[in-house]
């Protein structure tokens, strides 16, 4: 058997990003995690939120090491991950939150697009979009660790890259989906959520 794959950012970020998803996700059911690389951040949501059901997905190629994760914690919200590539059509599968940690700067623009033009038809009234990671703002670098970051995923991968928050949240917004909180979180990166319109939600 594979060593399950690891990644030491994952330890790092998971508990400020809890406290977000502790109070985002409140009165949530099911999310559908997209990247969920590892599997690591599925595992440890999971059981820290039990009454979500957490659907973890990713490119075929992650999928082993999501499955390890999760065999091995047993957990009753946590189904089979499940594959999930932008560039395809999406898998059936319900749900009223979305959640994606350090993915936007690794995916290149067109998917990000893509991204958000499926949400546009897939999120239901009142869904919800939580995202993580490092974002510019005005065209700008926050930090010269996000500015070095910038270039050393560039450098692997041209099309990788930080985003700009504007550009996002244009996205977002064409795809039906308001702004409702922007916070600061450790090392420079952010937690933005966006939410559809719907029972519960301002237009």
């Amino acid at each position: 058997m594979m060593d399950k794959p690891h990644a030491p950012a994952t330890d790092r970020n998971r508990e400020p990003i809890l406290a977000v998803l502790g109070e985002r996700f409140a009165d949530r059911h099911s999310v559908l995690e997209i990247g969920s690389g590892t599997g690591q951040h599925a595992v440890y949501f999971a059981r820290a939120l039990p009454w979500l059901r957490w659907q973890s997905s990713d490119v075929a190629g992650n999928l082993p090491g999501i499955r390890q994760w999760l065999d091995e914690a047993g957990l009753p919200n946590t189904p089979a991950p499940i594959m999930l590539d932008l560039r395809q059509p999406w898998p059936a599968v319900e749900f009223d939150t979305v959640f994606s940690a350090n993915t936007l700067h690794i995916m290149g623009w067109p998917e990000v697009q893509q991204l958000f033009q499926a949400l546009g038809r897939r999120m239901p009234p009142d869904g919800l979009l939580t995202v993580y990671g490092p974002f510019n703002y005005d065209g700008r670098f926050t930090s010269k660790s996000n500015a070095g970051f910038d270039a050393s995923l560039r450098a692997g991968n041209p099309a990788s890259g930080l985003r700009d928050f504007e550009a996002v949240d244009t996205l977002a917004k064409q795809a039906g989906l308001r702004l409702i909180e922007d916070r600061a979180m450790p090392a420079n990166n952010r937690c933005i959520s966006w939410q559809r319109a719907g029972n519960g939600a301002e237009a």
